[in-house]
């Protein structure tokens, strides 16, 4: 008979940026808050403690599209680790939201001397980039109904390894719309059927039913 494996506890991230001695500054925001704009300058890396932050970019025609939502547990603006010199799109808080704001020599300076943190900042890029892969295949090949329905489940964190969120913020439908790529009126249209099907209800705020699920993986 094989020992069992001990399980090790899951890496706290709160808790070790909050204890590692980090030259770094908590700020809060308030709904509607800009964290930062598009072609700001790249001066530092963000955690997100508290709250949910939208990420859109805006063409040269001024067609805003919301390329991501990100909440708790989540970084942003990392891209200047890797040499970007200005932001790529806006940071807006969608809700309360705090945020430590860690400096770009700080957050280097941590990633080569704790390797723990590198691992697990790896690992959370790794898991980005494979979102944003899927992302653009869900754009090109499935129907819009499929995409909010993904959408949605992903905003209630179904997937993910903590608890899904069944409840989730309160987001509007035209904000649904720039994330799903179609207008405000197909998406009221869907949320109506997901309504009607069981999928969704509105008891309390906006509820994810994990039946949901059936409309992503129907062929």
């Amino acid at each position: 008979m094989k020992p069992r494996t001990k399980r090790m506890p899951p890496f706290d991230v709160d808790a070790f940026l909050d204890s590692s001695g980090l030259s770094k500054e908590t700020v809060e925001y308030r709904p509607g808050d800009v964290i930062y704009s598009q072609g700001d300058p790249c001066e530092a890396v963000m955690y997100i403690k508290e709250g949910r932050v939208r990420l859109s970019v805006i063409s040269k025609s001024g067609k805003e599209a919301v390329v991501a939502l990100i909440g708790r547990g989540d970084f942003l603006g990392e891209g200047v680790l890797a040499g970007r010199p200005f932001r790529l799109g806006t940071a807006t808080a969608m809700n309360p939201t705090t945020l430590l704001i860690i400096p770009t020599v700080e957050m280097t300076r941590l990633l080569h001397e704790e390797h723990t943190m590198s691992d697990r900042f790896i690992g959370y890029l790794l898991g980005r980039n494979m979102r944003v892969e899927a992302d653009l295949v869900d754009q090109l090949f499935n129907s819009t109904e499929k995409r909010l329905a993904r959408t949605l489940l992903l905003l209630a964190r179904y997937g993910r390894e903590e608890e899904p969120h069944r409840i989730v913020p309160k987001i509007s439908q035209e904000t649904l719309a720039q994330m799903v790529g179609t207008t405000r009126s197909r998406v009221n249209f869907f949320m109506n059927k997901f309504r009607k099907l069981g999928f969704i209800d509105y008891n309390g705020g906006l509820k994810i039913h994990s039946s949901l699920l059936s409309v992503v993986l129907h062929d």
